[in-house]
């Protein structure tokens, strides 16, 4: 068992360790009726010595049977010490158009780049920007990884250019980007702003939510080991209530979510089978993720599984 009270580093170095073996599971790996759509890597450096390459990517593509991925950039200075740009993203498509689908990332605080005008970006130039990445290319906006509350004003406005520009947004919630409570009261606020928005949920925050016991110190850590659901969890409510909210099943609190309680898990993928998207989060090429094993013993239906593989990214990112 890995202990996911841990950061997420040293849950990627104990995955790799234990190979991420789960009890009950067959040696020979079941065959796959859809190939994946991941809506979430990232080629570059998260860790030091640990650089993704995008052949790296690709060969772990190819292990996995992922058809295609999203390459997020990393701009601000709370997700990464070493930035990963948007037109990186985007020379990965340019070089594989045919396997990566490239998103593009501005952090709110940022300069405007207008000679005339120094200052922080309006609204009017942050969608001109984000319309020209557009244009270039790029099918969604993130990660959206901000040390700000997710209604701060400076979001807000990310939101609002992000809508006029018509890219679905991937965030990261906890409690130092992003930055929500439990009920999610203040990402509740950009879903009844924007209801034409997709806002694809990812992390530690937004996965607890999936429990009406939900903690403020939930908001920083994953679950220790499996850990019962209980009712009333703000994801249920909000997805009830709002046709734009989705979540990203990549990183540990993707897999920590729906393996914390298996059986309350399984029901959530299938309840919410039209708001589900298939991620692993790739961060370095010697990388180990559980979600496979995990979504193979679940024996979910196979239009559950055409869905969250793929069927949901195609339909969101017009692809």
């Amino acid at each position: 068992m890995i202990d996911c009270s841990m950061n997420r580093r040293s849950f990627l170095r104990a995955a790799a360790a234990v190979g991420l073996g789960r009890a009950g599971i067959a040696a020979d790996k079941p065959r796959r009726k859809y190939p994946y759509i991941d809506i979430h890597t990232h080629v570059g450096r998260y860790y030091w010595g640990k650089e993704l390459t995008i052949d790296g990517l690709l060969k772990l593509m190819d292990k996995h049977g992922i058809e295609r991925a999203c390459v997020l950039p990393l701009v601000s200075p709370e997700s990464t010490v070493f930035p990963q740009t948007s037109d990186d993203a985007l020379a990965t498509f340019k070089a594989h158009p045919d396997r990566i689908i490239p998103f593009c990332c501005v952090d709110p605080r940022t300069n405007s780049g207008n000679p005339k005008r120094f200052g922080r970006l309006d609204l009017a130039s942050m969608t001109a920007l984000l319309k020209r990445y557009r244009d270039l290319g790029a099918r969604g906006f993130g990660e959206h990884q901000v040390g700000l509350p997710f209604d701060h004003p400076l979001m807000m406005t990310t939101y609002d250019a992000c809508d006029r520009a018509g890219l679905p947004i991937l965030f990261h919630l906890d409690d130092i980007r992003g930055i929500d409570s439990p009920g999610l009261p203040r990402l509740e606020n950009a879903l009844k702003s924007f209801p034409k928005l997709p806002l694809i949920g990812h992390a530690c925050g937004f996965w607890a939510s999936i429990s009406g016991d939900a903690l403020d110190e939930d908001f920083r850590r994953y679950p220790s080991g499996p850990k019962p659901v209980a009712p009333g969890g703000a994801l249920d409510r909000l997805m009830d209530k709002y046709p734009n909210l989705y979540g990203d099943l990549s990183e540990p609190g993707g897999y920590w979510a729906i393996h914390r309680d298996e059986a309350f898990g399984r029901d959530f993928i299938i309840r919410r089978a039209d708001r589900l998207l298939f991620g692993t989060d790739f961060l370095m090429a010697d990388q180990e993720i559980p979600h496979f094993e995990l979504l193979d013993s679940l024996k979910l239906p196979d239009g559950v599984q055409a869905k969250i593989y793929r069927e949901n990214a195609i339909r969101l990112l017009k692809l």
